[in-house]
């Protein structure tokens, strides 16, 4: 007997296409704050973070997945504050 070849479901790839587009209109979202803003909003994520990695080594963090949000996020707000800090000096 000859096995049937497995295909992928078409919702796969839409779930990937959404989730480039939520990474981008969040990253829209950051570019519309101001430096002092992103800076605070870095400094608290970091904080999360930190908090989060304590957890994680004691096991007892209960949302494993919030680990890998926040780091994205940071990225996206270091992105953010470096693309405006080299705009900067454009403009003056």
């Amino acid at each position: 007997m000859a096995k049937k070849a497995a295909t992928k479901p078409a919702k796969a790839t839409k779930a990937k296409k959404t989730t480039a587009v939520k990474a981008s209109s969040k990253a829209e979202d950051f570019r519309a704050k101001s430096g002092d803003e992103l800076n605070a909003q870095l400094s608290n994520l970091k904080k999360e973070q930190f908090n989060l990695r304590f957890q994680r080594a004691n096991g007892q963090v209960e949302n494993t997945g919030r680990i890998r949000v926040l780091r994205r996020d940071i990225a996206r707000i270091q992105t953010v504050l470096t693309e405006q800090r080299r705009a900067a000096p454009a403009k003056g």
